[in-house]
């Protein structure tokens, strides 16, 4: 029997790098992908071997249909494409009458195009199989909107129409898609807020606190494997509370 296979997108840090590690653990083969942190996809792939499980980056650039089907063809070589954790993002703020345009195209290249090539790819395998789960990783800004963050709102916000619009067309045959939006987590993106951003968040949090990577991964788990077998369409915040 082919071993069950799980792309993650931006698997190298944060969010990304601890589903791969939740997923290795929970004996999927992990496909990940990075771009330019080749030195942290590397040392990912050893964490997650040395602990028996099975870790596979591929560098590409996903804004590129090309590479995003590189990506695909790789996988497919390894085993029966399973899940996909649209995860890769970055984000590019400003008041949008300050906006640079290529922000605006970066954003949504990344964030929602990639998704769509991605999903576009391994749907065709997973639809044949009957079998299959999707995770979009989506945020609290594409539900509640911020100021200065248009492209990243816009981007994250089209992820929960695309994943409600695709766990309609997919659930007849026994693929589901379902996302998280998460709120303030420990990575990279929020490491660069500025400590009275990051007080004013924290008061805003019922529990107080920024979220961990790890806690965002248990929950992309529990929607990529059988555990959620009758959960389909639903976006799960990962907030700690900030929208109560």
């Amino acid at each position: 029997m082919k071993k069950k296979v799980v792309i993650v997108s931006g698997a190298s840090r944060g969010i990304g790098a601890a589903t791969a590690l939740k997923l290795a653990k929970e004996g999927y083969l992990v496909v990940g992908t990075y771009n330019t942190s080749a030195e942290s996809a590397t040392k990912l792939k050893l964490i997650i071997e040395e602990d028996g499980g099975s870790f596979h980056p591929v560098r590409a650039d996903i804004r590129r249909f090309e590479d995003c089907e590189g990506v695909v063809k790789e996988a497919q070589k390894l085993g029966q494409i399973y899940g996909l954790v649209n995860n890769a993002g970055i984000n590019r703020d400003a008041l949008l009458i300050r906006m640079n345009h290529i922000d605006w195209l970066e954003v949504i290249e990344t964030n929602l195009n990639a998704a769509f090539y991605l999903t576009q790819l391994v749907a065709r395998e997973m639809l044949k199989n009957r079998e299959g789960s999707i995770v979009n990783v989506s945020s609290v800004v594409g539900l509640y909107g911020n100021a200065g963050q248009a492209n990243y709102a816009a981007s994250k916000a089209a992820l929960i129409g695309f994943t409600k619009s695709l766990a309609k067309e997919f659930g007849s045959r026994n693929v589901r898609v379902n996302a998280v939006a998460p709120g303030f987590i420990e990575t990279d993106m929020t490491a660069g807020l500025n400590e009275e951003l990051k007080k004013k968040a924290v008061e805003a949090i019922t529990l107080k606190r920024f979220g961990r990577p790890e806690e965002v991964a248990e929950v992309i788990s529990f929607l990529i494997s059988e555990r959620s077998s009758y959960v389909n369409g639903e976006i799960i915040e990962v907030s700690g509370g900030i929208s109560l």
